[in-house]
């Protein structure tokens, strides 16, 4: 069978990739095309374009690059066209899915939604879409299963592949020693930084991260190297500072980690399944903030929470802190952290009320069983 994949950020690279190596053992001869990273790339077929060269956050970022995205739809419609696949699968990544959804639909093409968009947090109009021109929708949050239903939309839950991606990770994950000795760290307890998958992020974030360096002596910090991102581009940021850098080496940092900063995405869901106490930061351009602060006012938004975790567990399991006064309050909530044995307790014990939620291992694998039986 041809399958053509849409991922166009790095946690969609990754879940992309575990759905592919899961479809290659229902379908060996299976033939993959795709938009998406290193990782589906690492597995099989053919890369159209890079997610680093599609992934804008914020309206304004998606405004000032409008005629890239509107290239990038161009290309992938008339390429799905010469591919000729048998399935289309979206992966998250909304705006521009959405978009190649209705054209596939147009041509008679099956579409498949795997990591369904978060419509229920702010695109609840775009469900009609989903309904109209998704074929199958098969969700990893659980609450998304009552949220579709209520607008009378099927969708298909096996769990979180979150949980499976970590679960082998540590199974073979390298003893502690080889990885500091590797990257050349000292035995002080670490605290990792994890500033995001996209250079907009690294630039408004990773300065607020660093700023609190100074106030702790006894750790030492080490940011998270994206793999999209050359390490050239952190040291603008990290120069004429001791802080570490590994590039593509997330799982094992925040096994070493004693506490973790991080830029909400996938990054805090991975953070708290292993069981790593963190502080959850986010900082966007002025005028997507105030934007966005007035969809909230005239209930656009929905929710209360941004972090992954607090949104999973409905309370605020971690701190989240948005856009002023970052440094400042990292440092107050680092404090919390580190200091108070209790707080940490109480983290890591939401922790397990999270995995309890999201189900056990093995959903891509059942994901892909389901997609290559559909196919027959």
């Amino acid at each position: 069978m041809k399958y053509y994949i849409i991922a166009g950020e790095a946690s969609g690279d990754m879940h992309g990739a575990n759905l592919m190596r899961h479809i290659l053992e229902y379908d060996a001869e299976a033939d993959f095309r795709f938009f998406g990273g290193d990782m589906m790339k690492s597995i099989r077929g053919s890369l159209v374009r890079h997610y680093s060269e599609m992934s804008y956050m914020g309206i304004w970022e998606v405004v000032r690059n409008a005629g890239k995205i509107s290239r990038n739809v161009s290309l992938c419609k008339s390429d799905i066209i010469r591919f000729n696949p048998d399935i289309i699968i979206l992966i998250d990544y909304a705006g521009f899915n959405l978009r190649i959804a209705r054209y596939a639909k147009a041509h008679n093409l099956k579409v498949y939604y795997y990591i369904l968009p978060k419509l229920w947090a702010w695109g609840k109009s775009r469900v009609k879409k989903i309904k109209k021109y998704v074929d199958k929708r098969f969700a990893i949050l659980p609450f998304e299963v009552g949220f579709y239903n209520k607008l009378n939309v099927d969708v298909e839950f096996y769990g979180n592949p979150l949980v499976e991606e970590i679960e082998n990770f540590k199974r073979y994950s390298p003893p502690s020693e080889d990885f500091r000795n590797i990257n050349k760290l000292s035995d002080k307890p670490i605290i990792a930084l994890l500033a995001g998958s996209r250079k907009q992020e690294i630039d408004r974030c990773l300065p607020e991260m660093t700023a609190i360096t100074k106030y702790y002596p006894d750790y030492q910090f080490v940011v998270a190297g994206a793999v999209s991102i050359e390490k050239e581009y952190y040291y603008k940021t990290l120069q004429n500072t001791d802080i570490k850098i590994v590039h593509n080496q997330t799982y094992p940092l925040l096994t070493q980690a004693a506490a973790a900063v991080v830029t909400s995405g996938t990054a805090t869901l991975e953070t708290a399944l292993f069981n790593i106490p963190q502080v959850v930061i986010y900082k966007t351009s002025g005028f997507t903030y105030y934007f966005g602060q007035l969809l909230i006012l005239i209930r656009v938004i929905h929710v209360k929470f941004f972090s992954l975790v607090n949104i999973i567990l409905n309370k605020e399991a971690v701190k989240e802190l948005l856009q002023f006064r970052l440094a400042d309050n990292i440092k107050k909530e680092l404090d919390k952290i580190l200091f108070d044995r209790k707080y940490r307790e109480e983290m890591i014990k939401n922790y397990t009320e999270l995995r309890n939620i999201i189900g056990k291992p093995e959903a891509s694998k059942e994901i892909a069983r389901r997609i290559v039986e559909s196919l027959g």
